[in-house]
């Protein structure tokens, strides 16, 4: 073997790049483990050159060439993560915020600039991306649709088509490749956020924008909060744009959790994964539950709808914690009609299948013989009826 020719992969699989995108670099830097950068300002004697990089910036975006020159404009550790996450969703760039919301509405400012206001959105969305659409707060319009009627919703101010698969609380699964093609020119915005680019990369499917609550999975242990839009190079600048001028920069410290978080994500969606889908296997065979959703792809999320109260599941959990939020290490459990949607009108709630008895719960790390017997105490005397073998339901 020829040593002096480098025959190593130039394309690595997503176990290998959770691991090592935004550090290929570190080891000609002499480290191991990412540096902190936490300056919010950077110095430069020469103010001609300054002001040419902030004019390049003004016009694209782009990020400036040579050293960092303010936080608001952008970050070296944060840069890592966003090289790691466009790496892992296949996409050229990525655009981090400091939360998933402050994402959304990054994507949405940028299309209404250009006087492009109107949405089309499918539900269920997150309860508050609902919100942010319907109550208009971002001078937004917005037509709900199913999937087949994208088409037909679109108008020459439409901006954005928005979707989640899968949904939440409902875990309803969408066909992105065909809204994709019914979106025509229009971008399409794929919330990933339950599924992750482990389980589904939005882009191979005709996304344009795929949109993260990196505060789930993408941290993995419920100590960041953090929103990231992976997307092409062009919108990325308009993204930083905006980030810049409206102040909903990631810090620094998040960046580096975000990052570490990374390196596991193959691994902890996989052993979530495998623990939810035998929770919802028990859940559908059990008389006190009527409906399970889990979706065809996996992932580590189940909803049920119990036959009592779901409140007093909640209330009765002692090793699942009862509280919002997912994709931790550990178990959660939430009542989505209470918390996460309660901010969806009632009706437009129901309609999009979010029962009063629906019950979200994100599956941790625990051994699933622990969890199931937390959720068995929790669901309380068992009925004589027999188990319905239709009530799992996919997709």
């Amino acid at each position: 073997m020829d040593m002096g020719m480098d025959t190593r992969r130039t394309t690595r699989a997503l176990a290998t790049e959770a691991v090592h995108a935004g550090r290929d670099d570190l080891a000609g830097l002499g480290l191991h483990a990412p540096p902190i950068d936490l300056s919010t300002t950077y110095p430069s004697y020469d103010s001609r050159a300054e002001a040419a990089r902030i004019d390049a910036f003004a016009t694209t975006g782009a990020e400036p060439d040579g050293p960092p020159v303010y936080g608001r404009l952008g970050n070296p550790t944060v840069a890592r993560f966003e090289t790691a996450l466009a790496r892992l969703e296949g996409t050229e760039s990525a655009v981090a915020f400091a939360s998933g919301m402050a994402a959304l509405s990054a994507a949405l400012l940028v299309r209404g600039s250009m006087g492009l206001r109107h949405v089309v959105a499918v539900r269920p969305l997150y309860g508050c991306s609902d919100h942010l659409l319907t109550a208009g707060l971002l001078g937004s319009e917005v037509t709900w649709t199913d999937p087949a009627g994208v088409a037909d919703a679109l108008r020459p101010d439409t901006g954005l088509v928005l979707v989640e698969s899968p949904a939440n609380p409902t875990l309803a699964e969408i066909d992105l490749r065909a809204v994709a093609h019914a979106c025509g020119s229009v971008p399409l915005l794929v919330d990933n956020t339950f599924a992750t680019p482990v389980l589904q990369r939005p882009a191979e499917h005709g996304a344009r924008l795929v949109l993260h609550s990196a505060t789930k999975y993408l941290g993995g242990h419920g100590d960041v909060l953090a929103g990231v839009v992976a997307c092409d190079e062009e919108f990325a600048g308009r993204l930083r744009q905006v980030r810049f001028a409206t102040g909903g920069v990631l810090h620094p410290l998040a960046g580096y959790l975000l990052l570490r978080g990374l390196s596991t994500l193959p691994v902890r969606v996989r052993a979530a994964s495998a623990n939810a889908a035998e929770l919802a296997a028990r859940l559908a065979a059990d008389p006190r539950v009527d409906r399970v959703h889990y979706p065809r792809i996996g992932g580590a999320m189940v909803s049920f709808e119990v036959n009592g109260d779901p409140h007093e599941v909640i209330a009765g959990v002692r090793l699942i914690t009862p509280a919002v939020s997912l994709g931790s290490v550990d178990s959660l459990i939430q009542h989505p009609a209470s918390i996460s949607h309660r901010i969806v009108d009632a009706d437009d709630r129901r309609g999009a299948g979010v029962s009063d008895r629906l019950l979200r719960l994100s599956v941790g790390l625990e051994d699933v013989e622990d969890l199931w017997a937390d959720l068995d105490a929790a669901l309380g005397e068992r009925e004589a009826a027999p188990a319905r073998p239709e009530a799992l339901a996919q997709g």
